[in-house]
């Protein structure tokens, strides 16, 4: 994300407060259902997730069983995560259309989260009710969740 001017939250933290302050956690699934929107500020939607894409990151996983964590610094030695490997991005955004094109990430996992929870089927979350605030808005205003 950085290498195209984009930032998250879990960077910035890691900017702010050192790496050590911060341990990132990526998720991933094999195949499955997600909440999202197709674009920023879209509204929220039940998708379904396709199986991973052939030699992603995702599609390896899946080879090994069915859910699991891995740590980072006990893989960080092996082979198989040395490289960049295609990662789907699926998060606040997810646009099916662009599934073999764009929602693929070139991602070192090692380098990118402190460990990585994986599940070979998802399912998509459902939004709690929205209470109102005092103020009349959502108290998850202005994003919806």
């Amino acid at each position: 994300m950085a290498a195209g001017g984009l930032w998250n939250l879990g960077q910035l933290a890691r900017q702010q407060l050192g790496p050590e302050q911060v341990k990132l956690v990526g998720l991933g699934a094999f195949e499955g259902s997600v909440t999202a929107g197709r674009y920023w500020g879209a509204p929220l939607e039940h998708m379904q997730l396709p199986p991973a894409r052939e030699g992603s990151w995702e599609e390896t996983l899946q080879q090994a069983g069915n859910s699991f964590y891995l740590l980072s610094k006990e893989i960080a030695h092996t082979n198989a995560v040395q490289q960049k490997v295609l990662h789907r991005a699926v998060g606040v955004v997810y646009n099916p259309e662009q599934e073999r094109r764009s929602n693929y990430v070139p991602s070192r996992i090692t380098k990118r989260y402190d460990a990585f929870l994986f599940f070979k089927n998802s399912q998509a979350l459902h939004p709690l009710r929205q209470e109102e605030a005092e103020s009349g808005l959502p108290d998850t205003y202005p994003w919806g969740f």
